[in-house]
């Protein structure tokens, strides 16, 4: 099997007829969405112990921050994955050049940010929330963990959720679904440098993204599919900045935090 990021193609298809130890899987429909949640209660897995959701979705480039059924149906299941209260720094993690690899980056262009002294909103009850994309260490000189660290030390939040591009391992998954999880990210290996987790940083971590890369037959790279990628990154960011603002500013609405994201 090529390798995958989602939590539902290792543990969904493979397990269909026999329940693993330690792997809790449901499925369920939700507004016109596809609900897979994957709970692994257990070290020694494919993936680390947590809670993963994944979202199948209609076609994400076609999608943007005015389908509120979507938006909506992955704000509460992000919500579901955060501390109830506390300030929360999005990292935007990727290349911002790169197609494939902007969805965090563009993501954070989305996001409603509320602190520092300009961002004083005259409404009660709206969470702190700052949002950054750090770069790449080829541009930059520091190692993601490194900055992530920095960026926690400063901000001091009570969660980090971190907005980055994933690989599946089915073509026809790419651009379509949308997994969250507990776990942080959790690429390749725990050497990988784009592994942070509650571990290393000491809080909360909880990861967003869509696939928008699988291996190549080889196995050698990555190819980038779909052909309308362009859009699937542009639209799945406005689509994850509008469900990052509903699950953590439940007192707006969603045409509130559109204008007030804008």
């Amino acid at each position: 099997m090529a390798y995958t990021d989602m939590a539902d193609e290792l543990f969904g298809a493979a397990y269909t007829q026999k329940d693993p130890s330690g792997v809790r899987l449901a499925t369920m429909r939700r507004g016109g969405v596809t609900i897979t949640r994957v709970e692994i209660a257990r070290d020694g897995l494919k993936r680390p112990r947590g809670r993963y959701v994944t979202l199948e979705v209609p076609k994400v480039s076609v999608l943007d921050e005015r389908d509120s059924a979507v938006i909506e149906t992955a704000g509460t299941e992000l919500r579901a994955l955060l501390p109830p209260e506390g300030p929360v720094l999005v990292l935007g993690v990727g290349n911002r050049r790169i197609t494939a690899d902007a969805l965090g980056p563009r993501t954070v262009q989305k996001v409603l940010v509320t602190m520092g002294a300009q961002h004083h909103l005259p409404i009660q009850g709206i969470r702190p929330v700052a949002a950054v994309a750090p770069g790449v260490s080829s541009a930059t000189g520091l190692s993601l963990q490194a900055l992530a660290a920095a960026l926690v030390g400063a901000v001091r939040p009570a969660a980090l959720i971190c907005v980055d591009s994933l690989c599946s391992s089915e073509p026809q998954r790419l651009g379509r679904t949308i997994q969250l999880s507990d776990t942080g990210l959790f690429p390749a290996s725990p050497s990988h440098a784009r592994h942070l987790d509650a571990a290393g940083l000491g809080l909360p971590v909880i990861a967003v993204g869509i696939p928008t890369l699988m291996e190549s037959s080889e196995g050698r790279e990555l190819v980038v599919t779909p052909r309308e990628l362009d859009a699937v990154i542009a639209h799945g960011a406005a689509l994850l900045g509008a469900a990052i603002n509903w699950a953590l500013q439940p007192r707006l609405t969603l045409a509130q935090l559109c204008w007030l994201a804008d």
